[in-house]
């Protein structure tokens, strides 16, 4: 079994934010495998199913963003699952936008979400993938910015970036890790002479 996390924040308010692509890459998912992410324990809404011939769970933790390894931790102690078979989703503003960033494990670099699941579960040798969601404007801060929504234009990069996140989850899944970073860490969809 595969876990793949999506993080965000719940609450209608947080929906459509750039924080929340976690959350919007596990709904994508869900609608194209036909999985229930419905039912509500480990602090997460969750559900099973198949993805490339694979039983997997979606998860979406409940506990808001600097929360999220507490939900991870519930779920590990519980199904005493080893950590390759773990896999994060989340918002990165460092990567150019128009690009996901798949990683085998490492650090959480500024992101909160990460540093709480690595704080809770003590280990960083997990793999995720990382949506870009722009860089943060010189009269913003950061919070004001990842809790901000898209405009029509980054919307459209922003469901193109969720189709390839899920892309490169089948491709982990069926194949290798390797194979989806080959794939994936160098697509573009933003031609930046256009912007």
């Amino acid at each position: 079994m595969y876990y793949i996390v999506g993080l965000g924040n719940p609450g209608l308010q947080y929906e459509n934010t750039r924080h929340n692509v976690g959350f919007l890459t596990i709904d994508y998912l869900a609608r194209k495998h036909n999985i229930d992410v419905k039912k509500l324990k480990f602090k997460s809404l969750y559900g099973q199913g198949m993805i490339s011939g694979h039983k997997v769970m979606l998860i979406k933790p409940q506990t808001y963003m600097n929360s999220s390894g507490e939900a991870v931790r519930e779920l590990k102690s519980f199904y005493k699952f080893d950590t390759d078979k773990l896999i994060v989703i989340y918002d990165d503003i460092d990567i150019d936008f128009g690009s996901i960033r798949i990683r085998k494990k490492g650090s959480a670099g500024t992101h909160n979400g990460m540093k709480s699941i690595i704080y809770q579960i003590q280990d960083d040798n997990f793999p995720r993938i990382k949506l870009a969601v722009g860089k943060k404007p010189s009269y913003m801060d950061l919070a004001n910015f990842v809790l901000s929504g898209f405009t029509e234009k980054e919307a459209e990069i922003i469901r193109q970036e969720i189709s390839l996140a899920s892309c490169a989850i089948e491709t982990i899944i069926g194949d290798s890790i390797d194979k989806a970073m080959n794939n994936s860490n160098s697509i573009r969809l933003v031609d930046e002479s256009n912007e």
